[in-house]
């Protein structure tokens, strides 16, 4: 146990600072475009900076982690973010920020990539469950407390704390990493992927960011058709020579496992849900109902407060109710949540605001774990990367999507752009829920069955 306390706090460490610094960013933008002198369209890259060079790059990292080994990718990784936090620290112009938010992109995505499957290594199948109510405990989390903490950094101190406070959570992480992180086995038959299935990766994901990115920001139609043309045709390509690949850098063989392929799905629509709600909800609290915005960040806390409740507890009733079943009840009450915040009364009270928030969260808590140990036990043990990398993707699209979303929620219905926004965070959760559910009519994971026994 202390060995392995030691290697769960490498891991929450290092993903915890990864998803965090995706949100962080965001608070500072109007602060950072004034120091930098650039515009607030221009200030957007460094955000998006961070995200391009997660996309990019999550697969075939993960891909790698099966051939030099997933605690060499997780290590390095920590190690090149924490570096690069240090050289957004110190950066003195628009340019270096945005280029050491591209290395920390990089650093993050070795990190995201192989984490759940480094705590299938660090905890006995019997208790993998457990081990996955813990990291989706750190994910969400730091997924939702992004602009509270990036809040409480600026008023003490400079924007450059932002990311001068990664260097010593980096360094007590790549301490536990190099003390603990327990050994894994490389696949003697694994591969180095392709730089042409590298390069096809970047060019699918990059261009599916930017459409999307660009249709909710109205960008030229031509521009869009363009873009949308040469995503067919890159992303056509890719997903033929993958489909040939005895180890595809893009995992599609592991999509014919049935219960893996509906996880995924029901991971974009959870994640989408989260990220729409998550941006939507500082303004409908500020802008639509009038509070302030320490009021509404205290507010928003009932969200990841409660997560941090459910998830253990969701993570350790995998061993006894069927996952499928765990997902599409927590799902149904996040969207009953979500719902319940679209229709609030005109002047709400605080606590009429914080058990609705508190029944979205404790949903998604009840999803995450389930849903995330079904996922990695789905896929052979060999795969294990490739199965992480799939994860994190699925994240990562869901996300993306769930802004882009809000942002052509403001060009269209600007009057009630928030509240339609969680209208449809609602019904993407409902939509996962009936996804899960489909899941009990199919063969759980060996490994999750002879737990149930």
């Amino acid at each position: 146990m202390p060995r392995r306390l030691g290697a769960v706090l490498a891991v929450a460490f290092g993903v915890g600072l990864s998803v965090l610094d995706s949100a962080i960013a965001n608070v500072a933008l109007p602060t950072l475009g004034a120091e930098l002198a650039v515009s607030s369209a221009d200030s957007i890259w460094i955000v998006n900076a961070y995200q391009l060079a997660i996309m990019v790059s999550v697969l075939p990292l993960a891909a790698l982690g099966e051939t030099l080994g997933y605690r060499k990718i997780y290590v390095g990784g920590l190690a090149l973010f924490t570096l690069a936090s240090a050289g957004c620290a110190l950066a003195g112009s628009f340019a270096t920020l945005v280029l050491a938010r591209v290395l920390q992109g990089f650093g993050a995505a070795a990190v995201t990539s192989v984490n759940t499957t480094l705590i299938r290594f660090i905890y006995p199948r019997a208790q993998l469950g457990r081990g996955m109510g813990i990291n989706a405990t750190v994910v969400a989390v730091s997924s939702v407390a992004g602009p509270a903490v990036a809040a409480a950094i600026l008023s003490a101190g400079p924007w450059q704390w932002l990311f001068a406070v990664n260097i010593p959570v980096g360094a007590a992480a790549l301490w536990f990493s190099a003390r603990f992180l327990p050994p894994n086995p490389v696949q003697s038959d694994s591969r180095t992927p392709r730089w042409r299935d590298v390069a096809l990766n970047a060019l699918t994901f990059g261009l599916l960011m930017a459409s999307v990115e660009g249709l909710s920001h109205g960008w030229d139609g031509r521009i869009l058709l363009a873009g949308a043309a040469v995503l067919l045709a890159a992303g056509g390509w890719f997903v033929r020579s993958q489909l040939r690949e005895t180890h595809p850098l893009l995992p599609l063989d592991l999509l014919r496992i049935p219960v893996f392929s509906v996880s995924v799905l029901t991971s974009v629509c959870s994640y989408l849900a989260q990220m729409l709600s998550m941006v939507a909800l500082p303004f409908y609290l500020q802008h639509t109902l009038g509070y302030d915005e320490v009021t509404a960040g205290l507010l928003l806390t009932a969200w990841p407060a409660v997560i941090v409740a459910v998830a253990p507890v969701a993570g350790m009733l995998v061993g006894r109710l069927h996952p499928g079943a765990l997902g599409g009840t927590g799902l149904a009450a996040m969207a009953a949540g979500l719902a319940a915040l679209a229709w609030l009364p005109a002047e709400p009270s605080a606590a009429d605001i914080v058990w609705r928030l508190a029944l979205g969260g404790a949903g998604f808590a009840l999803f995450q774990s389930p849903n995330n140990s079904m996922l990695i036990a789905s896929a052979p043990p060999e795969r294990s990367g490739s199965a992480s990398g799939m994860l994190a993707t699925a994240r990562l699209t869901g996300q993306t999507t769930g802004a882009a979303l809000m942002a052509l929620l403001f060009h269209a219905v600007p009057d009630r752009s928030t509240r339609a926004a969680l209208a449809v965070a609602a019904v993407a959760a409902l939509a996962g829920s009936a996804v899960s559910f489909l899941r009990l009519r199919l063969p759980l994971p060996e490994s999750l069955v002879r737990r149930k026994r």
